[in-house]
């Protein structure tokens, strides 16, 4: 429980205010429930003719007397007042007071119950809130080697049956948590003032059966938390299919497919199937163990009102247990929370591991000023690795000056991708250094670094969103001419105006309502827009058809004139007027120069030439 106070102090702090409000009504509410219930004791004097006492009225003095002293003096008074009305007005029309009285009580019992209960629901929805926004925002500031070792489907279980499990189990369960201290603590100060011995017994008896409940609850959690892991590889397979249905469909494997993720679900069928068994016993066990209370209570109970000096009467034995009885509910509803809740600290914990997981790219604490990139990149004697021991780069040296085109060869593998993702510190190198303006890129806010490059990669990326929110994606306020003259450089806007609602035309999930060159072209019209001075391409053209190519490339062009670049190239033919073509084979640099130098060296690069020939 310790873990489960900790999420909660670190949730519903800033909501501490609603609490107050909570815990003042439930305080109102207990209070008029036990007025409620304290009629029962006039009344069935009054209807069974048992007190034959004359009661005075005993003047309370809050000052001289204890607080027992002011307990007696007050119910001495109410009990004259009621007798005072039965000499007046009769036995009939007294009881019809006291059924007023008892309505009265109740009505405003409930009001105050609804009020605690309705305060509650801004922080148990601020609370969600404020979790996915957590996991969200912390998704968005991990380094991308985070993604690279965890699975997308598992991270959006934890965005959704994670977070929908703190709601059902943790969260469901705050009001009570308010509410029933406070019955409790209230309800067994009256049972206390009734009858210190019944209550004594009492003290004894309820610990037992309370361990009894603890016992069943411990194993839930351990439980919960494979079915959720259960559930993350569910949503994992069902995110593979969605991204693969293509080839699925093409290898005839829907059947293979079907019978993995029935392997799957019937794992978490008997998974949550032991779950929910064990949460169902909950209400069954709390009730019988509540009727043995009751029982025991009545048995010692009702021998001492069948001695010969009994310390209560049986009305005000019936009432003690109608008392009674109202803490068992809450005792009840704890047990319930018992099963609940470690069911929502399992799904917690895999939240948790997401918040707490280390971000090594982080901001320095005093940045070095980067205002513009005025005269070069470096990368000084560049190594790196994903895995300790298992180097990607090695030794890399290179210079990228202002306003060249630089571009970047080899085979698959050969870790092009990864020096590029290394300029906008996408990772860190783990050994060596790269300097922008001669300040290494550790020494700058990654805002103001990313802010001077604009990215084009092989397979666009591209939101479920209109034309004009894709191309102005990252730039603050930008109008539609500025989107249309960004789409002409791209050679997209044809295309655009061709659909039916053009630039306000939503192009679906990753852009599948486009042409790969037209995906492609909306995403260099991005870059056109941010207007960079520092451009990356991740073989842009790659994978597209000679027509789309064409036009894709005309539209490059124009991007990258007047713009330093760094360009992956998967067809040479692309480059060949590159300022310098940097050549990688096996993580190393082993050729660089021009087009027609490297063709006459006949190393590396004239065997890509000659197989892109053939």
């Amino acid at each position: 429980m310790k873990a489960f106070w900790k999420v909660l102090r670190r949730y519903v702090t800033p909501y501490k205010g609603y609490l107050g409000g909570s815990v003042l009504l439930n305080i109102l509410s207990a209070v008029f429930n036990i007025f409620s219930f304290a009629v029962i004791i006039p009344m069935l004097r009054i209807l069974f003719q048992m007190d034959d006492k004359v009661y005075e009225l005993i003047p309370i003095s809050w000052k001289a007397m204890s607080f027992k002293e002011i307990g007696d003096a007050f119910t001495n008074n109410a009990y004259w007042q009621v007798q005072n009305w039965m000499q007046t007005l009769g036995p009939v029309k007294t009881l019809i007071i006291l059924c007023a009285f008892l309505g009265v009580m109740t009505l405003l019992k409930t009001a105050c119950y609804f009020g605690s209960s309705a305060v509650m629901i801004p922080i148990r929805t601020g609370v969600l809130r404020d979790i996915r926004m957590q996991l969200y925002n912390k998704l968005l500031g991990l380094n991308l080697g985070f993604f690279s070792q965890e699975r997308k489907g598992d991270i959006i279980a934890r965005m959704s049956g994670d977070v929908g499990e703190v709601e059902n189990s943790i969260m469901s369960v705050l009001d009570m948590l308010i509410k029933n201290p406070i019955l409790i603590i209230i309800y067994f100060a009256v049972l206390l003032f009734i009858s210190w011995e019944l209550t004594l017994f009492t003290i004894v008896v309820v610990p037992v059966l309370g361990w009894i409940m603890g016992v069943i609850g411990r194993q839930l959690k351990k439980k919960s938390l494979a079915a959720q892991e259960l559930w993350s590889d569910t949503m994992s397979q069902v995110e593979e299919t969605l991204g693969g249905l293509r080839v699925i469909k093409a290898f005839v494997a829907e059947r293979k497919m079907s019978a993995r993720f029935a392997g799957i679900t019937d794992g978490l069928r008997s998974k949550t199937a032991k779950v929910s068994t064990r949460q169902a016993l909950a209400h069954p066990v709390s009730e019988f163990l509540g009727t043995i209370l009751i029982g025991i209570v009545l048995c010692f109970g009702g021998s001492l009102i069948l001695s010969d000096n009994a310390p209560i009467d049986a009305p005000t034995f019936i009432f003690y247990m109608v008392i009674l009885y109202s803490i068992i509910n809450p005792l009840k509803d704890f047990s319930k929370a018992s099963y609940s809740i470690p069911k929502g600290m399992a799904s917690m914990e895999r939240i948790d591991r997401i918040l707490n997981a280390p971000n090594p790219i982080k901001d320095p604490a005093a940045p070095a000023s980067f205002d513009d990139f005025e005269k070069d990149i470096v990368f000084d004697h560049v190594d790196f690795c994903y895995e300790e021991g298992k180097p990607i780069l090695r030794d890399i040296n290179l210079k990228v000056e202002k306003g060249r085109t630089v571009a970047i060869v080899g085979e698959s593998g050969a870790g092009k991708s990864t020096l590029v993702d290394l300029i906008p510190r996408f990772y860190d190198v783990t050994g060596g250094s790269i300097r922008i303006d001669g300040k290494d890129l550790r020494e700058l806010r990654m805002t103001d670094l990313r802010a001077r490059m604009g990215y084009v990669n092989q397979e666009p990326i591209l939101f479920n969103d209109t034309i004009f929110n894709n191309i102005a994606f990252g730039v603050e306020n930008a109008t539609m001419e500025q989107v249309v003259e960004a789409a002409k450089i791209a050679n997209a806007h044809d295309f655009i105006m061709e659909k039916e609602e053009g630039y306000m035309t939503n192009i679906g999930d990753r852009g599948m309502k486009l042409s790969g060159g037209q995906r492609q072209r909306i995403s260099i019209a991005r870059a056109i827009l941010k207007n960079p001075p520092i451009l990356i391409l991740d073989e842009a053209t790659a994978s597209l058809d000679t027509e789309s190519e064409r036009l894709v490339q005309e539209a490059l062009d124009r991007l990258m004139s007047s713009r330093t670049t760094i360009a992956i190239a998967h067809r040479l033919s692309t480059i060949k007027n590159s300022d310098e073509i940097i050549v990688m084979h096996e993580g190393r640099i082993v050729e660089r120069g021009k087009h027609e130098d490297l063709i006459a060296l006949g190393g590396y690069y004239k065997k890509l030439n000659d197989m892109q020939s053939l």
